[in-house]
């Protein structure tokens, strides 16, 4: 049988999804955790640097009774020329999962076509779905059986917006994307979803009756040398107190952080009422630990 790759959303349904995030919940729950994933093993491997990701699977993992090894980029013969193809036939005999963080999505595709384990997208430049399984379990845990009707996306569309946008047709909630010219979604992943994914000309209008209020740091990970650049086009695009007034009135501001305080939010953002973003950033580790059971034991 294939394993069950969680490379983005496209191959999962609602329900499928719906079932990680309850079981996340279930597992923050619990004072003694079952060991679900004893003598099961995790491989990390990063291309580069993380806080949330690499803590949240490690400890993850261990606390569910397995064990995990990090190993970066240059730790492996692929930096030293080995195909792809062949790492992942290695490492699938020595293994039971393994989570890759990389800058380039092709390569956590040719990863999986070639793994016998489940491979898991711990970060691309495409797309970032274990960020947002945090994200939906964040809203349910602050609104119970209440169903996200819309969330605003202000900022740069990268690979987390992305993900945002496959979510949204799964779970059938409205997104809007407020965003600078030249720094739409990609036109691939825009253009397959249904129109309840929307550009919108001003902010306002990006977060009226939003639920949920999100975005992320301008310069993202792969782009560091546009920083200078992106600053001055973006000015106008962050996330203050004031936006949340603009948002329906029960919403909630997410951040996957790491967060640049005076650029896409403002100093006090973080530490507003409506943010929810320390809570998110642990549903990080409760939810992956429901991803991996889901993918290894069934």
């Amino acid at each position: 049988m294939s394993p069950k790759h969680f490379l983005n959303f496209k191959d999962f349904s609602k329900e499928f999804l719906n079932s990680i995030i309850e079981r996340g919940l279930e597992l923050k729950s619990l004072k003694n955790l079952p060991k679900t994933l004893e003598n099961k093993s995790l491989g990390l491997i990063f291309e580069k640097p993380s806080t949330r990701t690499r803590v949240s699977f490690e400890i993850g993992v261990q606390s569910l009774g397995g064990n995990s090894i990090f190993l970066s980029s240059s730790d492996l013969q692929i930096s030293r020329g080995e195909p792809v193809s062949d790492t992942a036939r290695v490492l699938s005999s020595m293994l039971d999962a393994v989570v890759i963080r990389t800058a380039n999505h092709e390569l956590l595709d040719i990863y999986s076509q070639n793994s016998s384990i489940p491979v898991i997208n711990g970060l691309s430049n495409l797309y970032h779905p274990c960020q947002i399984l945090a994200d939906l379990m964040t809203f349910k845990e602050c609104n119970g059986d209440s169903e996200i009707s819309k969330v605003a996306w202000i900022g740069d569309s990268n690979n987390v917006c992305n993900s945002y946008i496959e979510a949204a047709e799964i779970f059938n909630f409205d997104l809007n994307i407020y965003c600078p010219k030249g720094f739409e979604p990609n036109p691939e992943i825009m253009n397959s979803k249904k129109n309840n994914v929307v550009l919108t000309e001003t902010k306002k209008d990006a977060l009226k009756d939003a639920k949920i209020v999100t975005t992320d740091v301008w310069t993202s990970m792969h782009s560091e040398n546009q920083s200078s650049e992106k600053t001055n086009l973006f000015k106008g695009y962050s996330v203050d107190p004031a936006c949340m007034e603009l948002a329906d009135n029960s919403a909630i501001f997410l951040h996957c952080l790491p967060a640049h305080r005076g650029e896409e939010i403002s100093i006090d953002m973080l530490d507003h009422e409506s943010s929810k973003v320390w809570i998110q950033a642990e549903n990080r580790l409760h939810v992956q630990q429901a991803l991996l059971e889901t993918l290894l034991l069934t």
